[in-house]
């Protein structure tokens, strides 16, 4: 049996029945990660001899008659920007190869306690700042349905690895799509919870700015809408490092099966590929008994978008810039020289202006949230770019545009899932699907209805492996 293509659900079940051992599931993981990973450069660091030794500690757990985690034995990815202990933080950067961590941070152990075996370190670009995944430190990360298109990022290396059988689910981290445009690029599901449901923190790196502390999460990407929902509980636990989490409930009170279908909200120009997927993903909606009425547009995206760029300019934008050039990533400064005109004519008091109409748009959406419980929106205007995009002026501002639905949400501390679809050719297609605030529950829920209707093929094999 090929364990490595069972979901992570399954895995642990069989684990915990005793069918199958946690070493010989993790034994398989690392022969798929040695098989096809040379192909794809989705993990950048892994310890054979580690992973093994977790999971033997795992069968001896059960041997024992203990209680296991809900992830027990469960080969997972975690992305180089979050601390693992002895590992680098590297966050795609030579200036980090050396910043090792003494201790996890919360997510990570929030993994580790619910049992999951982390099989590897998965890439991101410099500075996870782009949607393309490649550094000077570790290389360029391949998409493994078709390697001309991107893998997506900042999580590209963890949609890389699970679309192709390299661990049954993936930690990924989301400022402006980074969990969600991976898992639309790779065809596997992403969800990018609400800002407080799951903890963070580096030890190994300064305090974050006031932005990224109010819209950076951490979230997972998977095979099946079950394995994220299993990701997501084993995430959420509490750690008292992070004075941003909220013990809200994982399941909310009843709401009516009721979406709200959105086209071209802010006026977002779609592909018709993009438009078909959201009929179709209506479709099945309807199918699965959800009432689905189409609506002109959403409250307030643009402006979004703008609060967004705002409180990631504004805060800190000299120091990053700074870095980037002793770093010496090309792509990470062409972005940021993109945006150097918009950042240094920001007024002294914009940080606080945002963060002050960021309530009033929270507010707006929380309203029609209260009222349309889950919201069907493209994911992208386009199908996935081209690697490389945005290694021209031109490129960028096609692809910030493109992606409005993945920055604006962001400051808005809302859930949005990616839901992948179907493939054109060879390229995946999806939908987002976005509810109210610490309702991960039905962004899931209408999740699971699409699924139903049918994916990609996954896991799938990359070309080269």
């Amino acid at each position: 049996m090929e364990l490595w293509r069972l979901s992570a659900t399954d895995l642990a079940n069989r684990i915990r029945a005793g069918d199958v051992s946690a070493r010989e599931v993790a034994a398989d993981a690392l022969d798929r990660l040695a098989a096809v990973n040379g192909a794809l450069n989705a993990v950048v660091d892994y310890r054979p001899e580690e992973v093994l030794a977790d999971a033997e500690a795992v069968d001896a757990a059960r041997a024992r008659g203990e209680a296991l985690g809900p992830l027990a034995g469960v080969p997972v990815t975690t992305k180089v920007n979050a601390d693992q202990r002895g590992f680098a933080t590297t966050n795609g950067l030579r200036l980090q190869k050396d910043l090792v961590a003494k201790d996890d941070s919360p997510v990570v152990a929030n993994l580790r306690r619910a049992g999951a075996v982390l099989l590897g370190r998965t890439n991101t670009p410099a500075f996870s700042l782009r949607w393309f995944t490649t550094n000077s430190l570790h290389g360029e990360t391949k998409n493994p349905r078709d390697p001309g298109l991107t893998p997506g990022g900042s999580s590209g290396g963890a949609g890389s690895a699970v679309a192709a059988g390299i661990g049954a689910i993936a930690h990924g981290t989301d400022i402006a799509g980074s969990v969600r445009y991976p898992a639309y690029a790779c065809g596997v599901h992403g969800l990018r919870p609400s800002f407080g449901r799951i903890p963070a923190w580096n030890a190994s790196s300064p305090e974050r700015g006031i932005g990224p502390q109010l819209m950076a999460v951490s979230g997972p990407l998977a095979r099946s809408i079950a394995d994220v929902r299993l990701g997501l509980a084993a995430m959420a636990a509490p750690d008292p490092r992070d004075p941003w989490w909220v013990p809200a409930p994982l399941e909310g009170p009843p709401a009516p099966r009721k979406v709200a279908l959105c086209l071209r909200p802010g006026g977002l120009a779609i592909v018709p590929e993009v438009e078909a997927a959201l009929r179709d993903a209506a479709r099945r909606l309807e199918a699965a008994g959800w009432q689905v009425e189409e609506i002109a547009d959403t409250p307030p995206l643009r402006e979004a978008n703008d609060i967004q760029l705002t409180l990631w300019l504004g805060d800190g934008f000299a120091a990053v810039r700074a870095a980037a050039e002793r770093e010496g990533d090309p792509a990470a400064i062409g972005l940021l020289d993109a945006f150097r005109p918009r950042a240094e004519a920001l007024w002294p008091d914009a940080i606080t202006q945002a963060l002050t109409r960021r309530a009033t748009l929270a507010r707006q959406w929380s309203v029609f949230l209260a009222e349309n419980p889950v919201l069907l929106v493209p994911v992208s205007g386009e199908l996935p770019f081209p690697d490389g995009l945005d290694r021209t002026p031109e490129g960028i501002a096609r692809a910030f545009e493109a992606q409005l639905l993945q920055v604006a949400l962001a400051p808005l501390g809302i859930p949005a899932l990616t839901v992948t679809t179907g493939l054109v050719g060879r390229s995946p297609v999806g939908v987002q699907v976005v509810a109210g605030r610490f309702r991960e529950d039905l962004c899931l829920a209408a999740g699971e209805a699409i699924e139903a209707g049918g994916v990609p093929p996954m896991p799938v094999d990359p070309a080269g492996a």
